[in-house]
């Protein structure tokens, strides 16, 4: 009787450990598997990422925004108001809002629309208002504008509609973005393509303080100087995307602190920012569909770059500008190939 109930026994434990090792290897895919997240059309836009830190720095939020069926046009920038959790998007298009208002908790809060931009290229969000670089060629552009939450405009920099390079007056050629610091001070890239290639820095008075820059490979020359961020301890970085390299300042004079190029062999940095807890510099790297984590040096000499960590999007995501809420950590792609923003979250934090 033993020996009859015996290959019973054997037939259920082997049915045991296939299912076993079935939800195993289910596990393991799900793990390894690349995270995909939902587009404006049928294909997924997010693959995953490359690992080079042990843990992933950022994981995508799957939810944000809840409605993303309002991304109409080309999303071209994007920017975060570190006071009332605003998150404006600048979009490009025939007939559609140029800014769109999203909170960081998923909801979409408004759109607004105006003649006076043109083509929005990058924007910066204070506590009380939003700064536009327009790149168009009518009549209101080569221009960098301030707007009141609600899309009054406020101030207007530079000849409207007459590009140039001239300092007094205040001349711009398709300026690319601009990033105002804590103090109030201006530091704008302009020249997305245009005859400059330099970095300005206004005082809050809009005066000039100092500017660096002409078309070159040179230090302080630039090639398509695309994005600029200011760090915790005075540094200015600069994204020459033509020359792919990242270039740094100092904040208070203008002098040339050193250059990151071993790092974009493949493609330039389209964006620059640094995360909420001042470790890493995002970097955005529009041809290559990449996000990229740059460890920050110490003060002194910025030394070469390492790369921490990166995230993999998909073919034809081509993220243009990013930014990040101070609060939440959270980082914001704006990406004109998919034609949406992303939200990716910091691992660990709530």
């Amino acid at each position: 009787m033993l020996n009859k109930l015996r290959p019973l026994v054997w037939l259920r434990q082997f049915r045991l450990m296939a299912v076993a090792i079935v939800i195993v290897t289910l596990l393991c895919l799900r793990l390894l598997l690349p995270v995909r997240a939902p587009g404006m059309g049928t294909s997924a836009y997010f693959l995953g990422r490359k690992r080079i830190s042990e843990i992933s720095l950022y994981k995508l939020d799957l939810g944000w925004p809840k409605f993303p069926s309002f991304f109409t046009g080309q999303v071209f920038a994007i920017a975060v108001n570190p006071v009332d959790d605003i998150v404006y998007v600048a979009q490009r298009g025939e007939s559609v809002p140029k800014i769109l208002m999203f909170s960081e908790h998923e909801h979409f809060l408004q759109a607004w629309n105006t003649t006076s931009i043109e083509m929005p290229h990058g924007i910066f969000a204070t506590g009380t208002s939003l700064w536009v670089t327009d790149v168009g060629n009518g009549k209101n552009g080569h221009t960098i504008k301030q707007y009141s939450r609600s899309g009054k405009l406020l101030q207007m920099l530079g000849t409207p509609g007459i590009p140039g390079s001239s300092l007094n007056p205040l001349q711009f050629d398709q300026p690319a973005e601009v990033f105002i610091s804590r103090k109030g001070d201006l530091y704008i890239v302009d020249g997305d393509g245009g005859l400059n290639n330099r970095l300005i820095k206004l005082d809050p008075g809009f005066g000039v303080t100092w500017m660096k820059g002409e078309k070159g490979d040179r230090a302080s020359q630039f090639y398509i100087p695309h994005s600029v961020t200011v760090d915790n301890v005075g540094r200015v970085w600069v994204a020459d995307r033509g020359n792919k390299r990242l270039q740094a300042f100092d904040a208070e004079l203008g002098d040339w602190l050193g250059a990151w190029a071993s790092c974009f062999t493949d493609d330039g940095p389209s964006s620059v920012r640094l995360t909420y807890d001042n470790k890493y510099l995002v970097v955005a790297q529009l041809n290559v569909n990449r996000l990229m984590f740059l460890s920050m040096p110490p003060i002194g000499s910025i030394g070469t770059c390492h790369v921490a960590d990166t995230i993999q999007l998909a073919d034809g995501v081509k993220p243009h500008l990013v930014d990040v809420s101070l609060k939440t950590g959270a980082i914001y792609v704006a990406e004109i190939g998919a034609r949406q923003a992303q939200r990716f979250v910091p691992n660990g934090k709530n």
